[in-house]
């Protein structure tokens, strides 16, 4: 299982590699110079607004459906049948309820055309990612992860055409933008459904009232728990936002170092997507998990950690290189906002364990837990401190969560740390943060400074035998029978 793991993501980093950074640091950081820090700002924080009760639209169905295929292949067929008719019924809801709710916040009509493309966005969106849990639940890892970059390469030829292209000869306005992304999700999921439709016997759209009842009361646990977290991971621009008086700036000026924040945690987001079917399977066939468990965490701990600790010593360079406008208040809160990283990346490991195990009860304690904390650090804070508190009371809640879902790990699965595996990790990390201070004196390049510490972090981890060559060569070399 674990060269499984380690093929399937190196084709899944692959992609996401050739594709996604351009989407980010190209397309978006683009948009965010050319309209300017206001102007996004008002489409982040309506897009944040828009992900709130993006649970509406899923219920939780789609990492249910993930688990439950995986465990359960035969039921692909009579699931999609169903659930995709509950969707459209869910899509409904979801549009009456965030309209409602941008109404009673005093959303402008100017706001409220955009959030209704938005909402379009979210949900044909939240479409392609519950029919790719068919495909990850079958383990069928390659398809799904061509799939998972199709939508963003459309975004990407269609933006370069208006950014570029010299198509339209006016200034670019944050709508075409928005335009951009609904035509090319619709793209993608029209091809999507093409892919999916060949892998199951799905003849007929199938309204079942009490097949409906059956799944919402197996996935609510799930929907409370996706509708928690989103609130703590979207919340902050949409407070911002409202709170301050200059609330779209601020919503923007934070948006420029969270978007290489959101860029960073979708590497870790794809371990997740790898893992879930995985353990779901494994725990269901009463196997070890302790092999993957660890053997993913390291994985994934040593490029976070590298990528942290270069990106918070070199947030000024980082943030002066992509953005023309707010340098020095966006390096702030990108210098908070990336040690944040840590956290997410261990919440994408053992919070995917704990979901994979059905564990929703203590998660879902953990998540409201979250949301309160977040939600009054952010009323303390952002009237004080603008972004800059919205970065530290974010860092806060993900640095709590993660300590709390590592515990119940352990707590559940009885997890065993060797003394000299601690020592080991922190000697590496004492080492990688002293070798990060001493790059800044060195009278070089900062790029060259930045890369440095990355290869130092991955290094380092074979001289702590974080990595162990015989390890990973063995799970290249062989398949596990």
């Amino acid at each position: 299982m674990r060269r499984k793991f380690l093929t399937n993501l190196v084709l899944l980093l692959f992609l996401n590699l050739l594709v996604k950074p351009f989407w980010i640091f190209g397309i978006d950081r683009t948009v965010q110079n050319v309209v300017g820090a206001e102007e996004y700002g008002l489409y982040f924080s309506l897009f944040n607004f828009s992900l709130l009760l993006n649970i509406l639209l899923d219920f939780g169905i789609t990492n249910f459906n993930n688990r439950n295929i995986a465990q359960n292949n035969q039921l692909l067929s009579k699931s999609l049948s169903g659930i995709v008719v509950l969707r459209f019924l869910l899509a409904i809801g979801y549009f009456i309820i965030t309209i409602i709710a941008a109404l009673i916040i005093g959303y402008e009509l100017r706001q409220l055309y955009l959030l209704v493309f938005l909402i379009f966005n979210q949900f044909i969106a939240s479409f392609i990612l519950y029919l790719r849990s068919n495909l990850s639940g079958l383990h069928l890892f390659k398809t799904d992860s061509i799939i998972s970059v199709l939508d963003r390469t459309i975004m990407i030829l269609i933006c370069s055409l208006i950014l570029w292209g010299g198509i339209i000869q006016s200034s670019f306005r944050i709508e075409w933008f928005v335009y951009a992304q609904t035509t090319a999700y619709l793209i993608a999921l029209l091809i999507t459904i093409v892919v999916v439709y060949g892998k199951a016997d799905f003849l007929k759209l199938n309204f079942d009232r009490a097949y409906f009842i059956a799944i919402l009361k197996k996935s609510y646990p799930f929907a409370i728990l996706t509708l928690l977290m989103a609130f703590y991971f979207r919340i902050d621009s949409v407070l911002l936002e409202r709170l301050l008086p200059d609330g779209k700036e601020q919503a923007g000026i934070y948006a420029q170092a969270y978007r290489i924040l959101d860029a960073v945690s979708m590497f870790a987001f794809l371990f997740a997507g790898l893992l879930l079917p995985m353990f779901s399977r494994m725990l269901k066939q009463k196997e070890s998990i302790d092999q993957l468990t660890f053997f993913s965490l390291l994985l994934l701990i040593v490029p976070v950690l590298g990528i942290t600790s270069a990106s918070f010593f070199y947030r000024t360079e980082i943030m002066d290189l992509l953005y023309h406008h707010h340098v020095a208040s966006s390096s702030l809160i990108f210098g908070i906002l990336i040690l944040s990283y840590i956290g997410i990346a261990l919440t994408y490991i053992f919070g995917t364990l704990l979901t994979a195990n059905g564990s929703l009860k203590q998660l879902n304690i953990m998540a409201a837990a979250g949301v309160l904390l977040n939600i009054i650090l952010n009323l303390l804070l952002i009237p004080k401190y603008a972004a800059f508190g919205a970065a530290i009371a974010s860092l806060i809640t993900q640095s709590f969560t993660a300590i709390v879902q590592i515990v119940l790990s352990i707590k559940i699965f009885k997890f065993k740390f060797h003394l000299r595996r601690i020592i080991q990790t922190v000697l590496y990390v004492i080492v990688l943060i002293t070798g990060s201070i001493l790059s800044v004196k060195l009278n070089i390049n900062w790029g060259f400074k930045f890369l440095s510490i990355i290869a130092l972090s991955v290094l380092l981890a074979f001289i702590f035998q974080i990595f162990k060559i015989k390890i990973l060569y063995e799970i290249i070399r062989y398949e596990e029978k």
